[in-house]
């Protein structure tokens, strides 16, 4: 019996790493890559299936300690597929509805996303400020709660752009 090999690699860059790994590359045909939860060895459905193809094209097994998933077994490979899958199917299922109540949002007028953090009278105010070359675009941002990065953007161009 071979003794067990144990890589210890961070999840997000394991993709990266695997190859690179000198562990994996001393690895021999019948080999299993052994992992505690499928989220540690890919980041999506796509990249998981991609790591598993990846994997058995050089016929390394591959095992799920947490959802007991080996397949290096024929039924092994059976349950992958069928929970990969359901997690594809899950993941368009979720899409749709997204899709769904944002456009019965919008039939309703509701708007999406964060709102504007200057309003039209704030922009007014920070324009009659910014005449005044004695105040700079910082003081301004600074009472009006915002940042300058902020009025840079509602104001291409900044002091320059305003009509004095």
């Amino acid at each position: 019996m071979t003794p067990l090999k144990v890589i210890h690699i961070k999840p997000i860059s394991f993709l990266l790493n695997l190859e690179k790994s000198p562990t994996f590359c001393n690895s021999a045909k019948g080999d299993t890559l052994v992992v505690w939860k499928l989220d540690r060895l890919a980041r999506s459905l796509k990249q998981l299936i991609e790591t598993v193809e990846k994997l058995e094209s050089q016929d390394i097994g591959f095992q799920s300690l947490t959802e007991s998933i080996n397949t290096t077994t024929s039924g092994g490979r059976l349950i992958f597929h069928i929970f990969a899958s359901l997690a594809e199917f899950e993941r368009s299922i979720i899409k749709e509805r997204t899709l769904a109540g944002l456009s019965a949002a919008k039939r309703l007028g509701k708007v999406g996303g964060r709102p504007p953090s200057l309003k039209a009278e704030d922009l007014m105010i920070a324009k009659a400020l910014l005449k005044d070359d004695n105040i700079t675009v910082e003081e301004v941002a600074k009472r009006l709660s915002v940042a300058p990065s902020t009025l840079y953007r509602h104001l291409p161009g900044g002091r320059s752009s305003l009509d004095i």
